[in-house]
């Protein structure tokens, strides 16, 4: 059986220009720079941290003016935040969001990429109804204050703010996600703004926090992107397979039962901490790296999610670094996937040219997951023989590999194949999650798969 190659074509060459993730950066990963710490590098030596990263955005909850000036000329673009307790006079004065602009926006564009201005972080669950009832009206005068801007490119900026998970109601199943209806009247108006101005809503989903209200084994595979059950969706017919999928997800029919379903989301917060109280549990390096790992690869698959298919979320990961002057318990301060002083607390994919053992740590072969469907085979199968340095010669009539002659064996030689000469990053056996890194040697009689041993 010869590889197909006019069936899936359309979407293997959408995929080609991801799959290589580990040479640039990329627009839907970034990270939040969180600066409640002592101990941090200069933001010179950060932004150089950056770009040795396939990170392309950054979220800061302020507008710190040696971080935007370490950002010029740089491809990653910056959220920057007003905080809570602005809202009000920015609210109340038009006159101070003009201020706020001329300050925190002006001095840097265009040299700086500033992509959106985030007004609050979690207002509507702040506590104050007063802070909430201000947020629109912040969020319009900063809004009408950047179009008015003498600097040009100051009217692209989008005007957002970000939700935590408690403003639904409901989120289980995802089909049901809906509001509270007592911030109702306060999220209609902020919905229509952001639909009107093409601004995302952001959201902080975190399957740690999930998984610490139901801690069993299932639960963690769930939101760790591991093999698992799953979760069927009675409303939907669609069974999920991890946690972040599924919380997306119940924004979306929030946001749709809303009557605002072509609003954008945005992960504005996602992470899980490396360690904590004794009382913490799944706070550990393993799980870390695992969500982490796990969620990059999801992104890098352009999978998407069960209700918004075919393009990744944009996402920043919590946290750049530790914030070791954060109040609360131990996990609070254990976010950071680098430390001060510049090294990975644990390798969650994101260098440019990741270290070689953890790259292949699963293992030095890959191959087909187990229930992947001829389908999917066969869209892997057609996309790896497509790219630069696959041969596919030894899966043709008289090959060495064509028997057996079928999909998944064919297409097992050629994923590999792909994974060896993209450089054998546990991302590259991903496969939009089809694939799996084993270290059990595949080859058989004359067939040789390449790999760690052969």
């Amino acid at each position: 059986m010869a590889p197909s190659t006019h069936l899936f074509f359309a979407m293997a060459m959408q995929l080609f220009s991801f799959f290589f993730s580990s040479a640039s950066s990329q627009s839907f990963i970034g990270v939040n720079y969180g600066q409640v710490a002592d101990n941090l590098p200069p933001p010179s030596a950060t932004i150089q941290l950056l770009r040795s990263t396939t990170v392309g955005k950054i979220r800061l909850y302020g507008a710190d003016p040696a971080i935007l000036r370490a950002l010029a000329g740089t491809q990653i673009s910056a959220v920057i935040g007003a905080a809570n307790g602005e809202i009000p006079s920015l609210a109340s004065d038009p006159s101070a969001a003009s201020r706020w602009v001329a300050s925190n926006v002006q001095p840097f564009l265009p040299s700086t990429s500033i992509s959106s201005i985030s007004v609050g972080n979690e207002a509507l669950s702040f506590g104050d109804p007063s802070v909430a009832s201000q947020l629109l009206p912040a969020m319009q005068n900063l809004r009408s204050a950047l179009i008015a801007s003498s600097t040009p490119s100051a009217a692209s900026i989008k005007v957002t703010s970000v939700h935590s998970m408690a403003v639904l109601a409901q989120s289980e199943p995802p089909s049901a996600g809906a509001f509270h209806s007592d911030i109702a009247p306060a999220l209609k108006g902020i919905l229509d703004f952001l639909n009107k101005t093409g601004s995302p809503f952001m959201i902080n989903p975190y399957p740690f926090f999930a998984y610490r209200s139901d801690p069993r084994p299932e639960t963690l595979a769930f939101c760790l992107f591991q093999s698992n059950p799953g979760r069927f969706d009675a409303g939907s017919k669609i069974t999920y397979t991890n946690m972040f999928d599924a919380q997306v997800d119940a924004i979306h029919s929030a946001l749709n039962s809303a009557g605002f379903p072509g609003i954008e989301i945005v992960v504005a917060e996602t992470g899980w901490p490396y360690r904590g109280d004794a009382n913490e549990v799944g706070t550990n390096v393993d799980n870390a790296r695992a969500f982490n790992g796990n969620l990059i690869a999801h992104l890098r698959s352009m999978v998407g999610t069960p209700l918004m298919p075919g393009k990744s979320v944009e996402t920043y990961i919590f946290a750049l670094y530790d914030e070791d002057l954060k109040p609360g318990p131990t996990s609070e301060r254990s976010f950071g996937l680098f430390r001060p002083d510049l090294t990975m607390t644990y390798d969650a994919g994101l260098m440019t040219k990741a270290p070689a053992a953890p790259a292949v740590a699963a293992g030095g072969w890959c191959v087909p997951k187990e229930g992947a469907t001829e389908e999917e085979l066969q869209a892997n199968l057609d996309f790896a023989c497509a790219q630069q340095g696959v041969d596919c010669l030894p899966i043709q009539p008289g090959g060495a590999c064509f028997e057996p002659n079928t999909v998944k064996s064919h297409a097992a030689y050629a994923m590999n194949q792909l994974f060896q000469v993209a450089g054998r990053n546990s991302w590259n056996c991903d496969f939009r999650q089809s694939a799996i890194l084993t270290s059990q040697n595949p080859s058989y009689d004359g067939c040789v798969f390449p790999g760690s041993g052969s």
